[in-house]
């Protein structure tokens, strides 16, 4: 089939009227925090809607009757007739070389934008490091069924941790969907297939991923879950990781002070991440020794309590969906927190940190 392009000021209302009016479905998202472009595939055609500071409409033929003509809100112009050529299944992943920078976002309520299937998106890394990676706070305010299809990423590395409240989720190959709590994550394989169902009000994940821009691509002809259930598949060198806070267990850390939580990402991944939760020990004490890293990347996001860090001479305070990215040779080290303090720490490759 022959895909169009549409340039549009209201890309919503555009994917709104198309979806709705035709029946037309999403085939790809791009970028899942703040649409830009989005493919829809139709009755013997396909549109790539992408968002412009003016409407620029075009006229589409589509099979169907031929006396039918409407107009979508930026103007295209639909009729119907019988025309052939190919969909657009999206480019391929590129990954940008990175520019760290070290980056210090606070815990403003504030900063949210309406990504995909109506969730909000907040960034918690701003520049993104030239592109590389992606650290998103997202809600759902009101809970309920999530107006999600079944659909995967092309991405090198990404992973969901739900902060506050629970949402259930389905994934290919992984049996029937399941609940996932407040301190539990996952581990999303390149192109896995999955899909949001339902969520509590107040749901609030953090969502980490490289590369930052990454297409979303709808599979519509696949119905989750699937009966086939294989939970050691490998997608790209990854599996598949569900890791429950409820059953896990913590151990010693660099800081005498703090405990740390592994997910057990870093052994789905082959080594390319590690995700931990680092959380006060109780009645601990002892000096806090410095820390650094000479990897590619780290992330840390406040989940819980306080605290005020000492990074490279410079006090920042962590708190609760406030986040700090570190570059390579970074140094830092916990100054004062609560008790109730925790922070999800991110790091690529897994390991990478150590004491300074």
């Amino acid at each position: 089939m022959i895909t169009t392009l549409v340039e549009c000021t209201d890309l919503d209302a555009e994917m709104a009227w198309f979806t709705g009016e035709l029946g037309w479905r999403v085939h790809l998202v791009s970028p899942a925090d703040d649409p830009a472009r989005v493919v829809l595939h139709g009755d013997g055609g396909a549109i790539e809607l992408r968002r412009a500071t003016a409407d620029r409409p075009v006229t589409i033929r589509v099979d169907g009757d031929h006396d039918r003509v409407i107009t979508s809100p930026g103007g295209t112009v639909v009729f119907s007739e019988p025309v052939a050529g190919k969909s657009v299944l999206g480019a391929a992943m590129t990954v940008p070389e990175s520019a760290p920078t070290l980056a210090v976002v606070d815990d403003s309520a504030g900063g949210f934008g309406v990504g995909r299937a109506g969730m909000e998106y907040r960034d918690l890394l701003p520049d993104r490091w030239g592109g590389r990676f992606i650290a998103s706070h997202i809600r759902i305010a009101d809970g309920g069924d999530v107006a999600d299809w079944v659909h995967f990423h092309r991405i090198r590395f990404q992973m969901i941790y739900v902060a506050a409240g629970w949402v259930d989720v389905v994934y290919e190959g992984q049996g029937p969907p399941f609940r996932m709590h407040s301190g539990d994550c996952v581990l999303q394989p390149p192109e896995i297939r999955h899909r949001v169902l339902r969520s509590s009000p107040g749901l609030e994940v953090i969502e980490i991923g490289c590369p930052a821009e990454h297409d979303t691509i709808a599979d519509h002809d696949l119905e989750l879950p699937t009966p086939l259930v294989d939970q050691d598949r490998d997608f790209s060198g990854q599996r598949f990781k569900r890791h429950v806070a409820e059953h896990a267990t913590t151990q010693p850390w660099f800081d005498p002070t703090l405990r740390i939580r592994d997910t057990g990402l870093g052994d789905s991944t082959g080594g390319l991440a590690g995700v931990t939760v680092v959380g006060a020990a109780p009645d601990a004490d002892g000096a806090h020794p410095g820390l650094t890293h000479d990897g590619e990347f780290v992330l840390l996001v406040g989940l819980a309590g306080d605290a005020r860090l000492d990074v490279g001479g410079r006090p920042v305070n962590l708190t609760p969906r406030s986040s700090m990215s570190l570059p390579p040779g970074s140094t830092w080290a916990w100054a004062e927190r609560s008790d109730d303090h925790e922070v999800l720490v991110v790091e690529m490759p897994t390991g990478t940190i150590r004491r300074a």
